[in-house]
């Protein structure tokens, strides 16, 4: 298909025959080919090659500083982190340990208070008996008083006379009353 082309645009078919491999480009193109190609190299190598290597060169040296930059990082991290961890230990240790000691403390309060109020109960039993024993020698003393009055009113009925003498009644009270105790007593 491509012969037919060639010679439909008025290609002379002795050209071919010339040159017998078309892969082949002609001796001066060859020679102008290279020059050219010496030049290019030459100049890319001179200008264009340390400019990139330098470009490589500057973000190697960002990317191993960000390396390094990362690894110090993640160090000072796990720094951080293994002090926050020794701290949030010792914080739970303190804790613990404030615990006890308030419960303990809470133990001591209760267990005072408890024999405080144990110590005011007493003194309170105390005093109410000794109020008591008071009130009661108070009211033995005016029923003493009251039946030695009402015997002595009793016995001058009885006897028929009157019994003013103050020794004698004062006597027959106390023997009256001793009598009393005497039974009372169960003696």
């Amino acid at each position: 298909m491509t012969n037919y082309l060639i010679l439909a645009e008025g290609d002379d078919p002795q050209q071919w025959t010339d040159n017998p491999n078309p892969l082949l480009p002609a001796g001066y193109d060859l020679v102008w080919s290279l020059i050219c190609f010496i030049i290019i190299f030459l100049l890319f190598w001179k200008f264009v090659l340390p400019a990139f290597k330098k470009v490589l060169a500057d973000r190697e040296e960002q990317i191993e500083g960000g390396i390094q930059r990362a690894e110090a990082a993640q160090d000072e991290a796990k720094a951080a982190l293994e002090k926050y961890n020794s701290q949030l230990a010792e914080a739970r240790t303190e804790a613990a340990q404030i615990r006890d000691d308030a419960r303990a403390q809470g133990q001591k309060i209760v267990a005072e208070a408890q024999s405080e109020a144990k110590a005011k109960a007493d003194l309170e039993t105390e005093k109410g008996q000794k109020t008591l024993q008071q009130e009661r020698e108070r009211v033995v003393g005016e029923l003493r008083q009251e039946m030695g009055t009402t015997s002595v009113n009793l016995a001058e009925k009885l006897l028929g006379h009157d019994l003013a003498d103050e020794a004698k009644r004062s006597g027959t009270i106390d023997s009256f009353l001793a009598d009393l105790d005497s039974v009372g007593s169960g003696k």
